[in-house]
């Protein structure tokens, strides 16, 4: 059952009665006429493949508030395109596929990269910040909600729940995120938000002092969730990180251009389980080997810019201070795991400890090394300022596309 806590620094919506969502859904429905609302999916191919993302598809096609689900389409050939195409065409809703491998979508990034302005690298931070400039070019949606596509307990009710606080006009929220317990196969999961995050931002506090950033960021149920909305006018400036630590360069953001009470965190489901990432202790660049790195990267770099001087030897400190706040965490997390017939394998979370404390060293020396590194791409702003045309040859991109499969696009592209 949950609690209704509220921190102090962010408001925190509680689910707090058993049951549906209806009530919400039907509000949902009335803000719709004069509030239009879209859905964000960035997907691999892969996840067409798995169980998941059809029981998501489900679930959405019985929604009816959307006005647009825009599908961003990463690691697919033309084959598996038009496969995607055909997958999504079940939706009632207005949709769209963007295919980013796609010749055209290619030339739209090559036109960025001549501006000095093209994401840094693939993967979801790209993907997200696409979608999100197909969005503002179709100029026509005041809401936008994003979530994962590999979420096996997924219910349409969690997306009421995670768009209604930003769609209710009533609210003052300009940014949602999404919560929810980790449990899934008898098991604690959400391993770097209890392991990493959490111990990390106690061991910061006793070693640079107090930050309001570091209490924002402690506020969070669950900082790394995938699942937040937002409302469209602060797309423009928003700046979208290449790496793995989006979901706290999302944070970070809000944090810096947006009034604490502007921001929410609503709990949004009473279980959520998605595909598990491996560890990938071998191998620096993959798994939660590398995204553990990446969110260290980002929280460093966000205190730096707030004025906090690192040094190696704050990293060294910082690196024993977070293994120590670990431990003792890893303490408490067995023990109500233990009070709720949940497993926690000590030996393997001890290990992900040792990984994430040597990460916190590799993050620190990559960001003495090269501390005026940018990961974030560019805000929608200032590539339009650069190029005015070019969100509406996204559009264009994305209409000839369907073209050559033969459908109709369902979005206008003036």
């Amino acid at each position: 059952m949950a609690d209704f806590q509220q921190n102090g620094n962010i408001a925190t919506l509680h689910k707090l009665r058993p049951g549906g969502a209806e009530a919400l859904v039907r509000e949902l429905n009335v803000f719709s006429q004069s509030r239009k609302m879209t859905l964000i999916l960035p997907s691999l191919f892969s996840e067409l493949e798995g169980a998941a993302l059809s029981g998501i598809v489900d679930e959405l096609s019985q929604v009816t508030y959307l006005h647009r689900i825009i599908i961003g389409l990463d690691r697919a050939d033309q084959a598996q395109y038009r496969h995607a195409v055909e997958y999504f065409s079940r939706l009632p809703q207005d949709h769209v596929v963007i295919w980013n491998d796609s010749p055209r979508q290619q030339a739209i990034m090559a036109r960025l990269a001549d501006m000095g302005l093209s994401p840094a690298e693939p993967g979801k931070g790209k993907n997200v910040w696409s979608s999100l400039g197909y969005l503002m070019a179709c100029k026509d949606s005041a809401v936008v909600a994003i979530h994962d596509c590999d979420i096996t307990t997924y219910h349409r009710d969690m997306l009421a729940r995670l768009i209604y606080p930003v769609a209710n006009p009533n609210f003052p929220y300009q940014l949602a995120k999404g919560y929810y317990p980790r449990i899934g196969g008898g098991k604690m999961n959400g391993r770097v938000t209890r392991l990493l995050v959490s111990p990390l931002l106690i061991a910061l506090k006793k070693v640079i002092g107090d930050r309001d950033y570091i209490d924002y960021l402690r506020s969070f149920r669950y900082p790394l969730s995938g699942e937040f909305a937002m409302r469209t006018t602060m797309l423009p400036d928003l700046r979208i990180p290449s790496d793995w630590g989006l979901e706290i360069g999302v944070l970070s953001e809000a944090w810096r251009n947006l009034a604490p009470k502007s921001v929410c965190q609503v709990e949004i489901a009473d279980n959520y389980d998605h595909k598990h990432q491996d560890l990938s202790a071998e191998d620096g660049n993959e798994g939660l080997n590398r995204m553990s790195t990446d969110i260290c990267k980002a929280v460093f770099r966000k205190l730096a810019a707030d004025g906090t001087v690192f040094t190696t030897h704050i990293f060294r400190t910082l690196k024993a201070t977070y293994y120590r706040s670990a431990l003792d965490l890893l303490e408490s997390y067995y023990n109500d795991a233990a009070m709720n017939g949940l497993s926690i394998d000590r030996h393997r979370e001890e290990q992900s400890i040792e990984l994430f404390a040597n990460n916190i060293m590799r993050a620190g020396q990559v960001f003495l090394e090269n501390p005026s590194e940018t990961p974030f791409i560019s805000t929608w702003s200032r590539v339009h300022a650069a190029d005015p045309d070019l969100m509406r040859d996204m559009l264009m991109a994305v209409a000839a596309d369907y073209d050559d499969l033969g459908q109709f696009q369902p979005v206008a592209t003036t």
